[in-house]
């Protein structure tokens, strides 16, 4: 591969691929976004916008739109992930045979496959066989709606190759979006995850008008059990202090653009899952990873103590009411803080 790498494929034409593609365009980056529809790949190709996501605004010239993923993938240095988790393992068993023998998989997921409790990049690995120094994650404080209008953003660029990381950190850098290096992939994607029940927590206690001493609680709290699971599944710890641990979590727990809180407030205004998802109208990683995440900390052979994501999970199961849910959380036993 070049040094200087300029040819981006991006899948799919959600918010946050749409948000990553014009970022790799702001940089310099050729961007070809692969959709499944063609309206959304005409719109892109002859108005430059997204009419699904952001009907208002212009993308860069240079980002083009097929639904053809081998088109897509035809010359790209990247292959841009922003799928819904667990659509993953299906959508690269079609697109494995088009990626390029160097291309790096860049993932921008944030979620824990069901059925298995693998992390993105390990899906990644195991369909297409690339190595891990061909797969790196992008995480951090990225509201799409924000940085699609230019507002100041950073994220957090894991791979296990330094270079790599390095190589992707050129391809995205603009004025407004500032990306920083680690090789910390576990701690990323975990704190990617977790931070989405996390925000179902916080919206849940927004709607149920418990003010900001509860949303603080449950964010700061949070951020322990997520460091907690990360640390024991092999993450550093500052990781979970940085921009895709604590950064990323604030943002959507705090924010109404956060899909994750949303659905939460919708819950805690009285709203069935089922009519929580109508509503919020996109994927909501949070409530698809809820059960998986649980089971990585049950799974550990120390049975790590995960008690906001066990009580969102029983809430989505309807084995607690809002109700029951509160007060398990606040009724547990006093402990030390650390």
């Amino acid at each position: 591969m070049s040094q200087s790498p300029t040819r981006a494929a991006v899948f799919s034409a959600g918010s946050w691929g749409t948000a990553a593609a014009k970022i790799l365009a702001d940089a310099g980056t050729s961007v070809t976004a692969y959709a499944r529809r063609g309206e959304v790949t005409d719109a892109i190709n002859t108005t430059h916008r997204n009419p699904d996501y952001f009907p208002d605004i212009e993308l860069p010239a240079s980002v083009t739109a097929t639904t053809d993923p081998a088109a897509a993938l035809d010359g790209a240095d990247w292959l841009v992930l922003s799928i819904p988790a667990q659509s993953l393992r299906a959508g690269l068993a079609a697109w494995t045979p088009h990626i390029g023998p160097e291309a790096v998989i860049v993932s921008l997921m944030k979620g824990i496959e069901q059925d298995t409790g693998k992390r993105a990049s390990q899906v990644i690995a195991e369909v297409t066989g690339v190595a891990a120094h061909r797969v790196a994650v992008l995480s951090g404080p990225n509201l799409a709606r924000e940085i699609m209008a230019g507002r100041p953003a950073a994220a957090t660029i894991a791979c296990a190759d330094e270079d790599a990381a390095r190589r992707f950190q050129a391809a995205c850098h603009t004025p407004y979006f500032r990306p920083y290096t680690s090789t910390d992939v576990i701690g990323c994607e975990l704190g990617g995850a977790v931070k989405n029940v996390i925000a179902l927590a916080v919206g849940i206690a927004t709607g149920m008008s418990f003010g900001d001493n509860s949303a603080a609680l449950l964010i700061t709290r949070g951020l322990a059990e997520t460091t907690r699971l990360a640390t024991a599944l092999g993450a550093h710890p500052a990781t979970l202090a940085g921009l895709a641990g604590l950064g990323d979590l604030v943002a959507t727990c705090t924010s109404p653009l956060s899909r994750n809180r949303t659905f939460g407030t919708h819950l805690g205004r009285g709203m069935s899952v089922d009519e929580a998802t109508a509503a919020t109208r996109q994927t909501t990683e949070g409530v698809k990873s809820a059960d998986a995440i649980l089971g990585l900390a049950h799974a550990h052979a120390h049975d790590i103590e995960m008690p906001i994501t066990e009580t969102i999970s029983a809430l989505l199961h309807d084995k607690l009411t809002l109700e029951q849910a509160a007060a398990a959380l606040m009724q547990r036993p006093p402990r030390p803080e650390h």
